[in-house]
C-alpha cells in the first residue's frame, strides 16, 4: 500500500506545468503557510468564508507534501464542504496523510471506505489560471497565450512563491502585472527595478542583493507586501497604496494618498483583486500607529 501511495504522491508532484529554473524549484510553497491561509478561508477567520478557495489552497499544500492539508481536504470531501462529497477522494487523501504520519488520518480513513487511488481533479494538473481575477471580461487563457515564454515563467514563479509569504496569488499577480508586466529587466525613471519594481531602499530593507534576479526580486516584493498587510491589519487598499507610495505617505495622509498615480494604482489593483481584506500575520509587525485614524479614500 505504501508503495502505491508513493506513486500517487509522485504523480501529483509531477503533474504540474513545466519546471522553472533550479532556484525557483527550490522555493516551492511552504505547506504550513498554505494550510493557515486555507483554514482562514474555510472557517471565515479574518476573511469572508470561502470553502472553494480553501479547497484550492489545500490542494496546493498537498502538492508541497503537507499531511495536514491532505487530512483537512479529506474531511472537506468526506462532508461535502465547499466541494462535492466524494468518499473515494477522501479515502485517498486520508491514506496519503497516513503515509505521511498524520495521527488522526487512520481513524478518518476507516470512516470513508476502501482506498481506491481516486484523486481529485485539482491534484491532477496545476495551472496558474485559478490565480487570476475572474472579473467580467477577463480572458485568462487569451492573456496567458499573449505572453512570451519568459513572462509565462515569471507568472508561474509569482504564483508559486506567493503562498510562502501567505499572500493570495491573485493579489501578488495584480501587483506584478501593474508594476512591471512581469518584465524581469524593467527599470522605472525612479530607479524601481525588476518584476515587482523594488527601489534600492526597499531592496536593501528586505535583503535583496540583485533586483534583476526574478526570484530574489519577487521574494523581496512579497516580503514587503506581507509586511504592509500586517501593518495595515489586512486592509488591501491601504497595503497596496503603501506599496506604491510608501507607508509613510499613507500614514501621513491617513488613507490612500491624494496622488493621481497612487489613486489609479489602487483602483487597478482592486479591479484585479476585488477583495477589501486579506489574511495577515500580526507577528510580522505591529499595527500602524495611525491605524485608528486611517480611512480608505475611494480612488
Amino acid at each position: 500500500m505504501k508503495k502505491i501511495l508513493s506513486v500517487v504522491l509522485l504523480g501529483i508532484g509531477l503533474a504540474g506545468s513545466a519546471h522553472l529554473a533550479t532556484a525557483a524549484e527550490a522555493d516551492v510553497a511552504d505547506g504550513r503557510q498554505l494550510v493557515e491561509l486555507a483554514l482562514a478561508y474555510e472557517h471565515g477567520e479574518g476573511v469572508p468564508r470561502d470553502p472553494e478557495r480553501a479547497a484550492e489552497l489545500y490542494c496546493d499544500a498537498v502538492r508541497s507534501g503537507s499531511a495536514e492539508a491532505m487530512y483537512n481536504l479529506g474531511w472537506m470531501y468526506a462532508n461535502g464542504r465547499g466541494v462535492g462529497r466524494d468518499d473515494g477522494y477522501a479515502a485517498t487523501l486520508f491514506e496519503m496523510a497516513m503515509v505521511k504520519g498524520h495521527g488522526g488520518a487512520e481513524k478518518a480513513r476507516r470512516l470513508v471506505g476502501d482506498y481506491t487511488g481516486a484523486v481529485p481533479e485539482c491534484l491532477k494538473a496545476r495551472s496558474v489560471e485559478w490565480a487570476f481575477s475572474t472579473r467580467d471580461g477577463w480572458d485568462t487563457q487569451k492573456y496567458l497565450a499573449s505572453l512570451p515564454e519568459r513572462k509565462k515563467r515569471v507568472v508561474e514563479l509569482v504564483t508559486m512563491l506567493a503562498p510562502r509569504f501567505s499572500i493570495e496569488p491573485r493579489l501578488a499577480l495584480a501587483i506584478a502585472t501593474t508594476e512591471s508586466n512581469f518584465d524581469s529587466n524593467a527599470l522605472s525613471p525612479k530607479n524601481a527595478m525588476g518584476v515587482m519594481q523594488l527601489i534600492p531602499e526597499t531592496a536593501s530593507r528586505f535583503n535583496v542583493k540583485d533586483s534583476f534576479d526574478p526570484v530574489e526580486n519577487i521574494k523581496g516584493g512579497l516580503a514587503y507586501l506581507r509586511w504592509l498587510l500586517a501593518y495595515y491589519r489586512g486592509n488591501v487598499a491601504l497595503a497596496v497604496a503603501g506599496y506604491n507610495a510608501g507607508e509613510g505617505a499613507v500614514d501621513r495622509y491617513r488613507g490612500v494618498p491624494p496622488y493621481k498615480e497612487t489613486q489609479n494604482y489602487v483602483k487597478r489593483i482592486l479591479a484585479f483583486f476585488p477583495r477589501t481584506e486579506h489574511p495577515f500575520d500580526a507577528r510580522v509587525v505591529g499595527a500602524s500607529p495611525a491605524l485608528q485614524a486611517l480611512k480608505v479614500v475611494s480612488p
